[in-house]
């Protein structure tokens, strides 16, 4: 007769309630649990905080642990399960639902004190994991805690408020009046605020970081979109703080979110952390692609001259031969957001030519309109130039293109917030060399150090060098004038594909 021995752990086949708050895999959890000192998992005095808490895999897993490195301490399995339960794992729940589950998957049961829970010293229903449904604090329309718009969370009492309980305070410490040795969880990611458009939002997931770190605890481990490398709305403040932190000493990264949450599409990827309070220093970069680790090192976190992250460690010493030479940015020929002034819903246009007419460049193709329609930067309609899109994105595995293909702008021509321009140039050959050097993959690497999501605004081209125009750059040439080896060459094949104009 077939035996079948497969017992599935039902965490690992939850759906997730969407893409700003994801599951943790009980695999991935035990990967983050093996950055900390194992000795932690040894000593009853050890406690933890899951401040995120939804399906409660991280306080189970942590169980397990203590449960095997305290046997010899507590030798009677129900008082070390007790000690364990009620001395040393605390949640908070982020919302109701999620504390039901997490005291279901942690103490088996819902009801912490109820008939079938595992520990037998709790006296109330939510034991250690708390959920107290808390409101947003509102002040001109916005809550003062998350930026949650009060137009669309002022909720009625059979509605989750999402206003998270460990941020909604200026004293996380008083929520249980005690300290934790380690601090661990995967936040959720943004909020979705509905203001310039339905699926507006802004990130949450540095706020629980920063909440975390005010509680001063020995070890933190997050696991967060990876975003705040390079870019992220609001983001600058909290990444100068996390890379002039000495204590983070592990980053494990993931570019490809999927490799981490399956069927998950996080923008930019994810990546989990460990801070060392005690313990400061550089930092383990180590870069997954699949269930492989592709590189490893140990390097501080920002670069000289730089104030993003560089994610991919074989890219550092090119980034160094390209600094060396202190060439100027090519960002500086780049324009800001909307080069003409005409957002990319404009509709004041015609679709044929007619007399004085001057070329628009949209979204939908080439329209016209009265030179006297554009008020801003109006000297650059009669400039040679290059047009390119502001963003572009890819998914999957590596090699990617980066940017979208550049063309040639005419003299009296400009275009929507579609494009940015590059230039202006004094002749159209400048402008084909420029075109040129975009499609090399030199020039599209130097864009994926700082692009990390599918916004290609003029910053992502800042570690790009200005060439002299009045030449033609191919890869071939640039790779020698840097000094490039096989090495780095073959790691830049690997990274962007060609583009053929």
């Amino acid at each position: 007769m077939l035996q079948i021995n497969y017992n599935p752990d039902v965490l690992s086949c939850l759906a997730n309630l969407s893409n700003d708050e994801v599951f943790t895999p009980p695999k991935l959890v035990n990967e983050i649990l093996d950055m900390l000192p194992q000795e932690l998992f040894q000593s009853k005095e050890t406690t933890f905080l899951d401040p995120v808490t939804k399906s409660g895999v991280f306080l189970r897993e942590i169980a397990k642990r203590l449960n095997d490195g305290l046997k010899d301490q507590i030798p009677d399995q129900q008082e070390r399960i007790d000690h364990i339960f009620s001395k040393q794992l605390y949640g908070i729940a982020i919302t109701e639902l999620t504390s039901l589950l997490a005291r279901r998957s942690t103490y088996c049961t819902k009801k912490a004190n109820g008939e079938y829970s595992v520990c037998t010293s709790f006296e109330t229903e939510e034991g250690n994991i708390k959920y107290d449904r808390i409101q947003h604090t509102w002040q001109n329309g916005k809550c003062t805690y998350c930026g949650a718009s009060e137009e669309v969370y002022s909720r009625t009492d059979d509605l989750e408020t999402y206003a998270y309980q460990f941020i909604h305070t200026d004293k996380p410490q008083n929520i249980f009046n005690m300290k934790f040795d380690v601090i661990i969880g995967n936040p959720p990611y943004q909020l979705n605020i509905g203001v310039e458009k339905k699926n507006y939002a802004i990130p949450l997931y540095h706020k629980f970081i920063e909440q975390a770190k005010k509680l001063n605890p020995r070890y933190l481990t997050m696991i967060i979109p990876a975003r705040w490398y390079a870019g992220g709305r609001g983001l600058d403040d909290f990444r100068d703080e996390m890379l002039n932190d000495t204590s983070i000493r592990q980053i494990t990264d993931y570019p490809n979110a999927t490799d981490c949450f399956p069927g998950v599409d996080i923008s930019g990827g994810v990546c989990y952390f460990l801070w060392n309070r005690d313990k400061k220093g550089d930092c383990l970069v180590r870069t997954f692609q699949g269930d492989k680790v592709t590189s490893e090192m140990t390097r501080p976190l920002l670069e000289q001259g730089n104030n993003v992250f560089i994610r991919f460690n074989p890219a550092i010493s090119i980034l160094r031969k390209i600094k060396s030479h202190k060439e100027k940015s090519f960002s500086k020929l780049v324009s800001a957001q909307t080069p003409f002034g005409f957002v990319s819903s404009f509709k004041a246009f015609k679709n044929e030519p007619f007399k004085d007419s001057i070329e628009l460049h949209t979204v939908n193709g080439i329209k016209h309109i009265r030179r006297e329609q554009v008020l801003k930067n109006p000297q650059w309609i009669d400039e040679h130039k290059v047009y390119i899109s502001k963003s572009y994105g890819e998914r999957g595995v590596y090699p990617y293109r980066f940017l979208a293909k550049p063309f040639i702008g005419k003299i009296k021509s400009c275009c929507t917030q579609t494009y940015l321009m590059i230039g202006p140039f004094a002749n159209e050959k400048r402008c084909i060399n420029v075109q040129n050097y975009i499609t090399t993959k030199f020039f599209r690497f130097c864009i994926l150090l700082r692009k990390n999501t599918q916004d290609a605004m003029r910053g992502v081209y800042s570690e790009v060098p200005i060439q002299n125009f009045d030449e033609e750059w191919t890869d071939e040439k640039l790779y020698v004038k840097y000094g490039l080896t096989e090495e780095e060459i073959e790691f830049i094949d690997s990274m962007v594909r060609p583009m053929e104009l």
